[in-house]
Parts: C-alpha cells; structure tokens; sequence
C-alpha cells in the first residue's frame, strides 16, 4: 500500500460502505492504528477515545473502529455524538493513547470519515500516518482471553467537554441574543447549551439531527438560513458550525456573513491586548484573503503563510510556539486551548470580546476590509491531469498577468474530493468573477 493512498487532508473519508469506507477498513485501521499509536508498557491496557457525529453510517462504522481497537488490545471509550475538538480533548483529558473521531464534517450525509489522534489529542504527523496505513492488513498477533480489550461509555463527556469551554471564556456573554445553526450535527448535543450556561440568549436552529438530515441545506456550508434568522429575531449575532463542529462562521445583526478571516483578525487583536499572541504573529493559508494581510500589518501583527489545511496551520503552530491560526472557512486553532480546530471556543472566543468591549460584531469585523473574492470548485474526473495540463498553467500565468500586484489566483486540489478549487481575488467583484469563471471552464476542460 503506497504512503498516503488512505489518508487524505484531514483522515481517511469517502462514500459510507462504499468502495473505499467500509466496516472492515475501520476494524483493520483502528487496529492498525492501536498498534502504531499505543505506548504499551506492559502495566496497562491502552486506551482509545472513539466519537462520531450524529450520521446514520456512524453507528456501523463505530461499532467496527470499536470491534478493531479491542481485537488489538485497547479499551475502547465511547463518548457518542460530540464535536471533533471533544474527543480530542477528551483523549487529553483523560490521558489515553489515542482517538478516533467518526465524522466527514461539512460533507454531505452520504459520506463519512475516520480521523485519528494520538496522546494529548494531536492530530498525527505524516509519518505517522504513514505506519498506520502500512498496518492496515498486516499479519499482527491478537491478544486472546483477558487481553482483549473492553469497551465502556463515558457518561460525563459532555459535560467535561462543555466544563472546558466555559472554563476558558474570558467574559460572561450576558446580554448577548445569539442564534446557532448546528447543522443537525454533532454541535446540536452541546453548543445551544453551553452558549446559555456562559450567559447569552439562545435561538437554537437545526439541532435536531436524525442521522439523515446533516449539513443538508444548513450549517456553515449553507449559511444563507442563519443570515435570515438572525435578522427575523433581532439577534446580536448568528453562529454556523458544520457537521462537527470544528469550524464556525459568524453572521452581525444586519445579516452580513463574518468568514473566519474577519473572526481571526478580532481575536488577534484581542489577543495581542491581553498578552496571548506569542511574537505578535497569526498563523494563516494561502486561502486567507489579502485583506487580512493589510488589516494586521496596520494592526502591528505579522500573518505567517501556510499550505491550505488545518494540519498544517498546526504544524506552523507548533514549529513557532504561536498562539493563533486557522482559515477563512472557520477553522481557528488556539493551542493553549485547544490542540485542533474548535468551532464553539471560536464563537464564545468571539462572543466574549463582543461583551467586553460592548462593541458589536459588525464594528469589530470592520477592521478587515477583504478584496473581491470569488471561490469556483469544479468538479473532475482527474485532479492529477489538471495539475499536470500545460492549458491551465497558461490560463494561470496569464491571469495573474492581468491582475498584476492587485489580485491573486490559486488554484488547489481538495483533499477530500474530485474537485479543483479555484478562487480569484482582484480589485472589483465583476474581475474576478469573470476570471474565476474563465478558469474554471479551462480546468474543466483539463480533466
């Protein structure tokens, strides 16, 4: 099996039970991943923290992650339907060996995903990754009789997970009307009520999740609903997660969305004011928009560049000892808080600045004035054929021509589908649309 065949950006994701994520998959990667990832010492059991989000194939593919950590020796601890940064957390909390969180996050309900993480809730380096895939259908020896390992709930998850957040909110939201959008996913089990326990006033929306019904037409993905309620309940502000609750955007009291650019910029300043931001520096991709860029030079604060993806804003994180990073779509990581992406310490984060400085949220996002962005994803057979076609990098080069210092373009590859991105900024909305749309039809045709 050759080195990243399994693993993509963020785990191991695709159509439930079809050709890719089967159960026996799950049985023989959670396997191989008690393996790689458990420090057996001999005087212990290792112990694994296995979550989900609330999709139907989650029950199937939980049962089989659970039956192949205990074929390999490990308890397994159910933590049920929680949010990604939970079980993560929750691996820490508890001290155990590893974690496995059963989602495909903002994906549509079809699909689903195993993500791993190892001791102190860390998402795993590529290497590591590696040595689990090369374990994935090895001959390895099985414990028998009392060695295998047993499998126990964990009654409280909940609220230890929600005791954090709380714990780690620097100002009571009092006075705050709020409305969340929990995508019927896994922030539906927590977030409405650990927004109310830190004081503001909840309108909850798609919390009702029914195995069916995640990400389909609401979230962060779909944030146009939220926009409307918030205007209709004259709230302060709305919050989207997605399926699993890593991410959130936010909406002001107009209605006007706030992207993770907006949301990472006014905690960067919050941050610097208290003392938090290690070296004045934010951690960002290359998604950010250009608009970040000038609005923290002006602030005083260096943005550092990293490949698209939340592992490697963690690996830029860590490398550097900084406080703060994440992408536009949401995803935003304070490591003294947090060891991965967490929508609902990002919105409290966000919503306790608001009550501090009795600013609302439009008056603090205003501080980023972003450049015309146009996103295109197109779909394709082959996104290594666009990668390679000499007709893209020519409609690339002479894009960029056209802008000049101006705008930019990126073109990327998901790492979770058949589809290229392609996203444009440029001085007005009509130039980079009409260019987006340009190269979107050339890398159409390339596949």
């Amino acid at each position: 099996m050759s080195a990243r065949r399994l693993f993509g950006t963020d785990g191991v994701r695709g159509l439930a039970n079809g050709e890719l994520l089967t159960p026996e998959l799950a049985v023989a990667l959670s396997a191989s991943a008690a393996r790689v990832l458990a420090e057996r010492d001999r005087s212990r059991r290792p112990v694994a923290v296995v979550g989900r989000d609330p999709r139907a194939s989650g029950e199937m593919l939980e049962a089989a992650v659970v039956a192949g950590l205990t074929s390999a020796g490990a308890d397994a601890v159910r933590v049920g339907v929680l949010p990604t940064p939970a079980v993560a957390f929750l691996v820490s909390d508890l001290g155990a060996d590893l974690g496995v969180m059963i989602s495909a996050s903002h994906n549509p309900m079809p699909d689903n995903g195993i993500k791993l993480f190892a001791a102190g809730g860390q998402k795993l380096p590529d290497a590591v990754e590696s040595a689990v895939e090369s374990g994935v259908g090895a001959v390895a020896e099985r414990p028998t009789g009392a060695a295998i390992g047993r499998v126990r709930d964990l009654g409280d998850a909940v609220a230890r997970y929600r005791d954090h957040l709380l714990a780690v909110t620097p100002a009571p939201l009092a006075g705050l009307r709020l409305v969340v959008d929990c995508a019927h996913g896994a922030a539906s089990t927590v977030a409405p009520d650990t927004y109310r326990r830190a004081g503001a006033d909840v309108v909850a929306l798609h919390a009702e999740p029914d195995g069916l019904n995640i990400n389909e037409g609401v979230g962060s993905t779909h944030i146009g609903v939220l926009c409307e309620a918030v205007r209709a309940h004259g709230a302060d502000l709305g919050i989207a997660h997605d399926g699993d609750a890593d991410r959130c955007l936010a909406v002001d009291a107009t209605g006007a969305a706030v992207d993770g650019d907006q949301i990472m910029a006014v905690l960067a300043v919050a941050m610097r004011e208290a003392g938090e931001l290690v070296a004045d520096t934010l951690v960002a991709t290359v998604m950010s928009n250009l608009g970040l860029h000038l609005a923290m030079r002006d602030a005083g604060i260096t943005v550092r560049t990293t490949a698209v993806g939340d592992r490697y804003v963690l690996e830029e994180l860590r490398e550097g000892g900084f406080s703060l990073g994440g992408e536009q779509s949401g995803h935003v990581v304070m490591p003294r808080y947090s060891t991965t992406g967490d929508g609902l310490l990002t919105a409290l984060r966000l919503m306790a600045r608001m009550a501090s400085t009795a600013r609302s949220l439009a008056e603090l996002a205003a501080i980023v004035t972003p450049l015309p962005q146009v996103l295109r994803n197109v779909r394709v057979a082959d996104k290594a054929a666009v990668a390679a076609s000499a007709a893209v990098r020519d409609a690339v080069e002479k894009a960029e021509v056209e802008l000049g210092g101006s705008g930019r373009v990126l073109l990327r590859p998901s790492g979770t589908e058949q589809l290229v991105r392609v996203m444009v900024e440029a001085p007005t909305a009509e130039q980079a649309e009409a260019t987006a749309v340009r190269l979107a039809e050339v890398v159409a045709a390339a596949s």
